[in-house]
């Protein structure tokens, strides 16, 4: 099928936004023009990050907000490196795995005040204020503000999932009132106010941090979970910090791509890198079976490992440099079958390698400043609007992102208190000498390392440009081991987004073992900035699968 534009792939895409001073990317375009504005004011990067995160709790808090945690890659243009930056939560104290265990859960519920844990976001943007921001933090937040007194009206993708968790989490104290007003989720195109959000914005544009994590509001949300049936208490909030951390990297093909450490599972996309570099990827082409089977066999090895390692490296040791070394790459890519899909794919043991001499929905933003300074953020709820659990007039709602403690003895990512549960978002960000190249991300849970793979290699190995690589039809593969503990033990299936290859394509992967699904759940979605040092230009993109936008002036 020949493509329907003059210029690039045979497949729906459209042109890269180009522009010199600054760019935004983001999932919906309110929050883009909001992080514009904070740039054309005099804003970093990182303000105008912040300012754009902070409206998309308004209009899109079925992937975000303040009751969520955060994750960032920050490109210093002083440094000429990157900065890793991990706002997640811990557990509350008071709640124990023998509490978990004693009735009866084999998992925790996803839903309710079990999976509460505390919120990392608005201490995150505080830590990233104060080291890398210009405006004050109330010029910051006045826009998202603004919005939530006003009304924004919201969009066609965020209005469809909104629907869907108001049906799942109305029975939960506290949310209609805030997120159905008139017991209904809002249309598309419908303004939504959130003046409890506002206040609660205010509050920290005034005070800081000190405003959400003590005094009055860390309080209210305490109560409120303890009401109903939850251990959070003021005390896990007022105690709570976030970290700043060195990204991991490996070299791919000349190109240095950066994630951050455990909790998260960013180390996943770099092990699959590291199986992909020894196999010649560009002459099989996008769209070929090989690809295709080679993608899919690569994450679910990546995926064995992160199921027996990924946790909280304060309370278990994971091997990161292991996991990462060529030599382990090179043990795990032998069992790899060309023409067999694998049905069970055990973790590695990467202890026994030898080391060389010398050597856990979401939304996701990223924002490039005229210093050179460029922004990866990545922030969530967990499952759309999180726990449900909805603190009295505070305008947000609380994650659930413990459901992904295991509750299998010792499990590295077992639950405990005061512990991070093994975390599904992962900032990207990709740099080549001492230069920036690429900052992006995908959003989606599991879909997320397999998701920065394919755009890495859609860009690095079959040359698409930053629009392109995020258009382009996905492979995704389901069934992988999970750090919950359920385990792989057929194969999983995999779904190729339609139009990927022809029909010859498809039969060949059958052939080979894959079971290939009619369906699947989300598809991700994707933002980049690309710097081209060539022309002194930002290139920007949003793909179509959401509402988000790429702007730049």
């Amino acid at each position: 099928m020949p493509p329907t534009r003059p210029t690039g792939h045979p497949f729906a895409t459209r042109s890269e936004v180009i522009a010199r001073h600054g760019m935004a990317a983001t999932s919906q375009p309110l929050a883009t023009q909001v992080a514009l504005d904070l740039l054309k004011a005099g804003g970093s990067a990182v303000d105008a990050a912040i300012g754009a995160n902070a409206l998309l709790g308004l209009v899109e808090p079925t992937g975000c907000g303040l009751g969520g945690d955060l994750f960032a890659i920050v490109w210093d243009p002083e440094q000429r490196e990157p900065v890793g930056l991990n706002a997640s939560g811990r557990s509350p104290r008071a709640l124990t795995l023998e509490e978990l265990t004693g009735r009866g859960l084999r998992s925790i519920p996803p839903h309710g005040p079990l999976p509460v844990s505390v919120p990392g976001c608005v201490d995150g943007w505080t830590m990233l204020h104060g080291r890398f921001g210009r405006l004050s933090l109330r010029e910051v937040l006045a826009p998202a503000i603004g919005y939530a007194r006003e009304g924004a009206p919201i969009s066609e993708v965020i209005a469809h999932h909104w629907a869907r968790d108001v049906r799942a989490l109305g029975d939960q104290a506290g949310f209609l009132e805030v997120f159905a007003p008139g017991g209904r989720a809002p249309e598309k195109g419908e303004l939504f106010a959130n003046p409890r959000l506002a206040a609660t914005l205010e509050a920290i544009a005034e005070g800081g941090r000190e405003a959400f994590y003590a005094g009055e509001r860390a309080r209210a949300m305490a109560d409120h979970v303890r009401a109903q049936g939850g251990f959070l208490a003021y005390e896990d909030l007022a105690e709570h910090r976030g970290e700043w951390v060195a990204p991991l990297s490996v070299d791919y093909r000349g190109h240095t791509v950066w994630e951050l450490p455990p909790n998260g599972q960013g180390l996943a996309a770099l092990e699959m890198l590291r199986l992909l570099e020894g196999f010649d990827l560009a002459g099989m082409g996008f769209g070929s079976a090989d690809y295709a089977h080679l993608l899919v066999e690569t994450k679910k090895l990546a995926f064995e490992d992160r199921a027996r390692y990924y946790a909280d490296p304060t309370f278990a040791e994971v091997p990161v440099e292991e996991l990462l070394s060529k030599q382990y790459a090179d043990s795990r890519r032998d069992l790899i079958d060309l023409r067999r899909a694998l049905s069970h794919a055990p973790a590695g043991d990467p202890l026994r390698i030898p080391r060389a001499v010398d050597e856990g929905d979401t939304v996701y933003l990223t924002v490039a400043d005229g210093e050179g300074s460029l922004v990866s953020l990545i922030q969530s709820n967990f499952r759309g609007m999180g726990s449900g659990v909805t603190p009295a007039d505070l305008g947000f709602v609380l994650q659930d992102r413990g459901q992904l403690f295991a509750l299998e003895p010792g499990h590295p990512n077992v639950y405990a208190p005061g512990k991070r549960p093994f975390h599904t978002i992962m900032p990207g960000f990709v740099s080549v000498g001492d230069a920036p190249l690429l900052s992006f991300g995908v959003m989606g849970g599991a879909l997320q390392p397999p998701g920065q793979v394919q755009i890495l290699v859609n860009t690095i190995d079959f040359g698409m440009n930053v629009q392109e690589a995020g258009d382009a039809p996905r492979i995704v593969h389901v069934g992988s081991s999970q750090p919950t503990g359920e385990r792989m033990t057929d194969g999983g299936g995999v779904f190729v987004e339609p139009g990927y290859g022809p029909r010859p394509v498809l039969q060949e992967l059958r052939s080979r073992g894959h079971r290939l699904l009619a369906r699947t759940g989300e598809l991700g979605g994707y933002q980049g900035i690309r710097w081209d040092p060539e022309h002194g230009v930002f290139l920007g993109a949003s793909e179509s699968r959401k509402d988000g936008q790429a702007a730049g002036y």
